[in-house]
């Protein structure tokens, strides 16, 4: 994989804000110290890159709060040595792909939009990143050729968990997503394969994920 150590000083006051936000997962952290996040957007907003804020990328898509990001990363709770294979739903520009493919063997992302894929698909060929596959589809499908995931993470928002992805998880996987609570606020939800829920907090709520394949872009 290519160098992807960015301006060290950033990214330790980046990491620094991230721990006074209660970010404690070493490997989360690690990843998000290592790779670049100005790489995933335009050229224009990479100053904005190492700021705790939400960045817009293409097909009305965005690139989470640094914060966000962790916390979802975090509630996966991957085992250490690269052992975990991880389905993504809601690639987006890459860069989630990028931090899991540091801490999981091997991550299967797919994004509803084509753009969004051939976009990210450059970026692993120029990043060198080998441990990522990429797909346009419907994520909520999710990958069932590839199964089982001991992971699986969705990067929006849902208000019922897809009986179809809890299917495609190992006997001891894991799920994590955004989840809007009936006439209460989002939440981080993990569920495990046999059903177990816990619900954590999210510091910025995140948009609905949407289901369907995009054909327009």
């Amino acid at each position: 994989m290519a160098d992807l150590i960015a301006d060290p000083f950033r990214a330790a006051r980046l990491i620094l804000l991230l721990r006074r936000q209660g970010i404690r997962d070493d490997a989360v952290l690690s990843a998000m110290e290592t790779i670049d996040r100005a790489v995933f957007v335009d050229p224009g907003l990479s100053e904005l890159a190492y700021e705790d804020t939400v960045l817009p990328i293409p097909c009305g898509q965005i690139l989470p709060k640094p914060v966000v990001v962790a916390q979802l990363l975090g509630a996966l709770q991957m085992s250490p040595g690269k052992e975990d294979r991880v389905l993504l739903i809601g690639s987006g520009s890459g860069y989630m792909a990028v931090l899991l493919a540091q801490i999981g063997r091997h991550v299967w992302a797919i994004d509803r939009y084509q753009k969004l894929v051939t976009e990210a698909r450059a970026r692993m060929l120029e990043l060198k990143v080998e441990n990522v596959t990429l797909k346009h589809a419907d994520g909520l499908n999710g990958w069932p050729e590839h199964k089982p995931f001991d992971r699986i993470l969705l990067t929006g928002a849902v208000s019922g968990i897809p009986e179809k992805l809890l299917e495609q998880l190992t006997k001891d996987g894991v799920l994590v997503t955004p989840f809007n609570r009936t006439g209460q606020d989002q939440v981080i939800r993990r569920v495990t394969a046999n059903g177990r829920e816990v619900d954590f907090q999210i510091l910025e709520p995140l948009p609905l994920l949407r289901s369907g394949k995009s054909d327009a872009l």
